[in-house]
């Protein structure tokens, strides 16, 4: 027992090193290792034909670890427990995995399952493909409507009866469209289907026969029986039980009854999570590729939410760091040519030229559209419309003619005959950060981006393998 012990040992110890050799090491972030397949991964689907800025392995190995290190940072502040990610990734993960559960022998059990079900409803009275022809009234029309309407059937019957073409005389006064086109032809019908006054009168029929005037909720019918049969077998209707299937898009509801099947089954050991989770690793194992395609999502998921709130959200939000960093880099928001930094506004009375403008003198430029949206558009009437920002040249062509003195061609606004301009030229630079909000915000959110690179450099040990990188794309060849 020893010796078999031993040697199984010995085979499972050969088995590790092969896939070791096989897919070596070639990196570790913080202590993790990543295989080289993973790096092969990620490098070729980012370095693809259709992307302009492709990198080489060696430019492509510090924005991986980059990657990486930001994940790690995710890890330790335990993102990963967030209830918000973990229902996003299970529901990423279980687009991608639920299908498999789909497979060829489920999809033909849920076609068995609905033959089944549908020869139970059907029984022994079977199908039956009438015709008919509609007089159109309701139960509640006006009574002199529904005896004409009556009276109208009783006339066609009696021409039917005296020899008259069924599907002629269908075309011509049946006032269901659908089937009029076709002479009044059904489709084939199984009972529980139709109107039950329609369905009682018709399965009373055998082929060829013709019923009398049948009256129910929608009017008078008179129904011809084409042709009767029973259900045929299963193997004759496969095929399109199959289409049928596809076409409604049941495999999603046959892999989740597949999968409370298979937590059934365990008797309470597993949950539908484990069923999936087991799923995974063996689709995964089996395809390298998705299993690094649902690692990237997870961890793309952990990267956004970990950014978000050391780079993004933070320096939207940093309104004294963002004014420091404006002021420390002025010279980078020079402008070439002048702005205005004001609005055009547009009125109906000459008055409120200077009543805008009194309303706003004294206020934050940011705060101009709500004063303005009060005190003059506050009710259904609209006394102005306002053009507000910072300009250049070619921006606005008021601007262009009332600021810039442009020889430029303007197209008045309805009802708002009168136009005028309100602010101040700006000559080279922005007054505050503000007039430069995007920019600033962009610039400081790329600062903090390379300060808490560098910090995670600091932190987390890296480790690659440059025997094992000089390989990757080209083992195996």
């Amino acid at each position: 027992m020893k010796f078999l012990n031993l040697f199984a040992a010995m085979l499972l110890c050969g088995s590790m090193a092969y896939a070791q050799q096989a897919d070596p090491v070639v990196m570790k972030i913080n202590g993790v290792p990543v295989t080289r397949s993973e790096f092969e991964y990620s490098y070729n689907k980012n370095n693809s034909a259709d992307v302009i800025d492709k990198k080489t392995v060696d430019e492509y190995v510090d924005l991986f670890i980059n990657y990486k290190l930001k994940v790690a940072a995710a890890y330790d502040a335990k993102l990963d427990t967030l209830s918000s990610f973990k229902r996003e990734f299970t529901l990423y993960r279980d687009q991608e995995i639920a299908p498999a559960f789909a497979d060829s022998a489920a999809v033909m059990a849920e076609a068995v399952e609905i033959y089944d079900r549908t020869k139970a409803q059907i029984g022994e009275r079977g199908l039956v493909k009438p015709a008919h022809i509609l007089i159109y009234v309701t139960q509640k029309a006006e009574k002199d409507k529904f005896e004409a309407a009556r009276q109208k059937a009783d006339s066609i019957y009696a021409v039917l009866k005296g020899g008259a073409d069924f599907a002629e005389m269908a075309r011509k006064y049946s006032q269901d469209p659908g089937s009029a086109r076709n002479g009044g032809e059904l489709p084939w019908i199984q009972p529980g289907q139709t109107l039950k006054e329609f369905e009682d009168a018709a399965y009373a029929l055998q082929p060829g026969e013709m019923s009398g005037v049948v009256q129910s909720p929608v009017g008078f019918h008179i129904i011809l029986m084409k042709d009767r049969k029973q259900l045929e077998p299963f193997d004759s209707l496969k095929a399109n039980i199959l289409r049928f299937i596809e076409a409604r898009g049941l495999r999603r509801q046959i892999a989740e009854k597949r999968i409370e099947a298979l937590a059934k089954e365990s008797g309470g050991k597993k949950t539908r999570e484990d069923v999936i989770v087991d799923k995974a690793k063996e689709l995964e194992a089996a395809d390298p590729d998705l299993k690094y395609l649902i690692r990237e999502y997870h961890d793309g998921l952990l990267l956004y939410e970990v950014s978000n709130r050391t780079v993004w959200e933070k320096a939207a939000k940093d309104e004294s760091g963002l004014e420091a960093y404006f002021k420390k880099n002025k010279k980078k928001y020079y402008w070439a040519e002048p702005r205005y930094k004001g609005m055009v506004y547009h009125v109906k009375q000459k008055a409120d030229v200077k009543a805008v403008r009194d309303c706003v003198k004294d206020v934050p430029f940011d705060k101009w559209a709500e004063v303005l949206r009060t005190t003059f558009n506050n009710d259904s009437v609209l006394r102005i419309r306002v053009e507000k920002g910072i300009f250049k040249e070619g921006d606005n062509a008021f601007i262009d003619k009332m600021v810039f003195g442009k020889d430029t061609v303007v197209t008045q606004l309805k009802d708002f005959p009168i136009d005028a301009v309100y602010g101040k030229l700006l000559k080279k630079k922005p007054d505050s950060y503000e007039d430069v909000r995007g920019l600033v915000t962009a610039d400081y959110q790329e600062m903090l981006e390379r300060e808490w690179v560098a910090e995670l450099r600091k932190k987390y040990p890296v480790e690659v393998y440059r025997d094992v990188l000089e390989t990757v794309n080209k083992h195996g060849k």
